[in-house]
């Protein structure tokens, strides 16, 4: 039947970045671990990116994802906050990549209809619906039910994602 894929999904934020840890077998689904890394916000920028970076770090320590699955993030309130979110999504993807994971990304829309089956929807549909695919599932904020949510989006799509990608080395 083939061995487990475990998938880390990460929804990033300078202040709460959320991990959610799940296995995939076929079609079935397991969950494993979530939980927030939080940055201190009365730190300097530099200091809360490392706060994440090492925070997030651990996670994948502790947990040995073989994939990873970030949010992509869309931000118009003003320039200044898109920046700063911007690069708290840099440190989201640059950790599983420096560990040597594949990194894929999936808009908002994109992770909703993978869980939900319709591209919008409140975070309280979703974490209903989290609780039906995972009874097990255990969320502490909704930053990491919303990681649970990307990551099984992406057990959901990867392996379309592993022939995008696989096609993109061949060109």
């Amino acid at each position: 039947m083939g061995q487990a894929i475990r998938i880390i999904g990460i929804d990033p934020g300078l202040r709460n970045m959320g991990w959610g840890v799940i296995e995939t077998l076929g079609n079935s689904l397991r969950f494993v671990a979530s939980g927030t890394v939080r940055s201190d916000g009365k730190a300097d920028l530099a200091s809360r990116l490392c706060q994440l970076h090492d925070g997030l770090a651990d996670v994948l320590h502790q947990h040995r994802p073989d994939e990873a699955a970030v949010e992509v993030t869309f931000v118009n309130k003003d320039a200044t906050a898109t920046l700063k979110l911007g690069q708290a999504r840099g440190i989201a993807m640059l950790v599983p990549a420096r560990a040597g994971l594949a990194v894929a990304e999936y808009a908002p829309n994109a992770v909703k209809k993978s869980v939900i089956g319709v591209g919008h929807g409140d975070k309280k549909q979703i974490q209903m619906m989290l609780k039906v695919l995972m009874p097990r599932a255990s969320f502490e904020s909704d930053d990491a039910a919303d990681a649970l949510a990307i990551a099984i989006c992406h057990a959901h799509n990867r392996v379309g994602e592993a022939q995008r990608r696989a096609l993109l080395k061949a060109v």
